[in-house]
């Protein structure tokens, strides 16, 4: 699956469009390598780090949607191994 048809889906961004500015940006990575392109593909078991929300969110995939779906339903594609602070509070 298309790195940024999974990020849509599984509702952590709004759209696709989105999706593909994070990753023009240089922002995501798989399995520790940059994304170059956003029709970069996603598997079971890979390791998705991005920005969101002033912090960094990484991922495991645990499946791949066939839809975008209610936020419970997108929740069983994915396992958040870590979220760490970019900008914590002072």
């Amino acid at each position: 699956m298309r790195i940024d048809r999974y990020l849509h889906c599984i509702r952590l961004v709004k759209s696709r469009t989105l999706a593909q500015g994070l990753i023009d940006a240089g922002h995501v990575r798989i399995d520790g390598r940059r994304v170059e392109k956003t029709g970069e593909t996603v598997k079971v078991g890979s390791v998705i780090a991005l920005p969101l929300h002033d912090k960094v969110r990484v991922l495991k995939v645990l499946g791949l949607p066939e839809r975008r779906g209610p936020a419970t339903e997108a929740r069983t594609h994915y396992e958040e191994l870590g979220v760490d602070e970019t900008n914590p509070p002072a």
